[in-house]
C-alpha cells in the first residue's frame, strides 16, 4: 500500500475506524486496537472515536443524558490501544499483544479481525458471539465460514489464549493453533454477511462487494441474508 493499512481510507472511513465500528456493531466490549507502524497517528484516530457521536441509539449500558449526549446519539464504547513492540515480526506479535492486554480482565472470549478486511459484516461477529453463548457449545474456538471455508472473524475462548499465543509467530496468528487442533474448532456459517477478502494493493481499494457503509456500521444495521 505504501502506507500503514490502518490509515488507508475507504468510503471516507479509515480502515482502523471501520474495524472498530465493525466490532462495536457486532457486540464486542471492549474493542482492543493493536498498533504497530504509525502507532501515534493510528492512536489519534482511535482516540477520536472514543468521544464521537454516531447515528442510532446509545449502546446498552450507557446513560445518554448522564454522558451529555442526546438520547438519539450513540457513542463508540470503550476502545483500548495496545502497542505491539515487536510488530515488525508480523501478525503473530499483534495477536500476542492483544491477548495479553485482556488477560487481566473478565473477558470470556475474544473475536479477532484484521484491519485489512473491510468487507467483513457485523452480522458475522454477532453470529460468532451468539454461537459461543449457546449452552450446548463446548468448542473453545470458532471460525466464520463462507461457502464452507473457514475465515475471519475468529472467536477464541480464554481457556486457549496461552496456547494460541505460544504458537503465534511471524505471519501466523491464530492459524497455527487452529490447524493443530481441528477437533476443538467449529465453523459458524456466515454466508451473506459480507466477505473476508483483504486489501493489499491500491487496486483493491475500489469499493468491494458487500461493503458496509459508515452509516450501517454506526447504527449496527447489517446486510444480512440467510446463510
Amino acid at each position: 500500500m505504501g502506507r500503514p493499512k490502518a490509515l488507508v481510507e475507504l468510503g471516507g472511513v479509515t480502515l482502523v475506524e471501520r474495524g472498530v465500528r465493525l466490532l462495536t456493531a457486532g457486540g464486542c466490549r471492549p474493542v482492543v486496537v493493536v498498533t504497530g507502524a504509525a502507532a501515534d497517528e493510528v492512536g489519534i484516530v482511535v482516540r477520536r472515536l472514543a468521544t464521537r457521536r454516531v447515528a442510532g441509539p446509545a449502546p446498552a449500558g450507557w446513560d445518554a443524558p448522564e454522558i451529555g449526549l442526546e438520547p438519539t446519539a450513540g457513542l463508540i464504547p470503550e476502545v483500548r490501544l495496545v502497542s505491539a513492540a515487536r510488530w515488525t515480526e508480523g501478525v503473530g506479535a499483534s495477536l500476542r499483544a492483544g491477548l495479553a492486554a485482556l488477560v487481566g480482565t473478565d473477558t470470556d472470549a475474544v473475536v479477532v479481525t484484521l484491519v485489512d478486511q473491510p468487507s467483513l459484516g457485523a452480522a458475522a461477529v454477532q453470529r460468532l458471539i451468539s454461537a459461543a453463548a449457546d449452552p450446548g457449545s463446548a468448542h473453545p474456538a470458532m471460525t466464520a465460514t463462507y461457502g464452507g471455508r473457514p475465515a475471519h472473524p475468529v472467536l477464541l475462548r480464554r481457556s486457549v489464549w496461552p496456547e494460541v499465543a505460544a504458537l503465534a509467530r511471524g505471519e501466523a496468528g491464530a492459524r497455527a493453533w487452529l490447524r493443530a487442533h481441528p477437533g476443538e474448532v467449529t465453523g459458524v456459517p456466515c454466508d451473506g454477511t459480507g466477505s473476508p477478502a483483504d486489501v493489499n494493493t491500491p487496486a483493491d481499494l475500489e469499493t468491494p462487494a458487500d461493503l458496509e457503509t459508515p452509516a450501517d456500521l454506526a447504527s449496527g444495521d447489517t446486510h444480512t441474508q440467510p446463510g
